[in-house]
């Protein structure tokens, strides 16, 4: 080999080492600025609160500020599409659902795709139910389901067009024989506030409607995406209870990143949250709004995503919303 050849693939060599240098130092550094924390519901539900709470802590561990931002809408595809635009560099992450990500691309163009994102943690599930006010003369799911039968088109609200609780809601509407009206909102308190109003006649429960039962403002009739009932609530119903089928699988709360993310970063963002999920104060949070600890990582998440997929295909191909 003549002398500038081998001068020039030094020259190469030598580059090479140094961007694998800097890359790893700059990895070794992360994080070294804001990182930026999106929410895919409205502020004041469960998830917003849940998420508020792994930030806080994940600060104190990273050493930089995490800024939590609502970006409501969609049955959260409006924040599942912001962030799928994102550099994979671990500065803009997202606390979202399963389901948002695996069912809406079946039933609408978006800007996204499952493949587009890296779960890195899960942390919990949603458990929906169907919640009337306190002061309503439903006393029992019978009795509801009774005048749901004399009076169709009773209204409801729900976090979103086919979200988990609206196909609760419509799983056990199609079970029993009755039809509603749908007023979608962008999250669960939204949801809340138009029960509270008197907007609705009902609403689809997400989480953050359980302090407002234990308050006395609500009453929830039956629970749905569980086969078991709650031993914390053991007078409220499962659909098997009342002769119905179960509902859709439950949806897990996430914490996502864009997918492309260093496994580096990756592993770290993920012990983080998980060291941040395990502390007593957060499992008393989830508590509060009796949500269960469920942790999984998020290879283990991401396995599940083909049979929840064709969980949703079949039911919206039985429903009439997909050929």
């Amino acid at each position: 080999m003549k002398l500038n050849s081998i001068s020039r693939l030094s020259k190469i060599a030598a580059a090479l080492a140094t961007g694998l240098l800097l890359h790893g130092t700059a990895f070794a550094k992360y994080p070294d600025k804001p990182i930026t924390m999106y929410v895919a519901f409205a502020a004041g539900a469960t998830t917003d609160l849940t998420a508020r709470a792994l930030a806080q802590g994940a600060e104190k561990i990273l050493g930089v500020p995490i800024a939590v931002e609502n970006k409501a809408g969609g049955g959260a595809t409006v924040a599942n599409g912001l962030l799928a635009s994102k550099k994979p560099d671990g500065y803009t992450l997202l606390v979202t659902s399963t389901g948002s990500i695996t069912v809406r691309p079946l039933l609408m163009k978006l800007a996204y795709k499952p493949q587009d994102f890296q779960v890195l943690m899960q942390f919990s599930y949603y458990i929906g139910g169907l919640v009337v006010p306190a002061d309503s003369p439903w006393k029992t799911v019978d009795d509801f389901v009774a005048h749901a039968k004399k009076n169709p088109g009773m209204t409801y609200a729900s976090s979103g067009p086919n979200t988990q609780q609206q196909i609760g809601v419509e799983s056990f509407a199609r079970c029993k024989g009755l039809t509603f009206k749908h007023v979608p909102t962008k999250g669960g308190s939204s949801a809340n506030t138009a029960l509270l109003g008197k907007h609705v006649d009902f609403i689809a429960g997400s989480g953050s409607h359980i302090p407002l039962v234990q308050q006395g403002a609500f009453r929830e009739l039956v629970t749905f995406h569980v086969d078991a009932r709650d031993p914390k609530r053991p007078d409220i119903p499962v659909m098997k209870d009342i002769g119905c089928p179960p509902t859709n699988p439950p949806n897990g709360m996430i914490v996502v990143a864009p997918a492309g993310l260093p496994s580096d970063i990756a592993d770290k963002l993920t012990a983080t949250f998980k060291t941040v999920s395990e502390t007593p104060e957060f499992k008393a949070l989830l508590d509060k709004y009796n949500l269960d600890y469920a942790y999984e990582d998020g290879k283990s998440v991401q396995s599940k995503f083909p049979a929840e997929i064709e969980w949703y295909t079949k039911y919206f191909k039985d429903a009439g919303v997909m050929k």
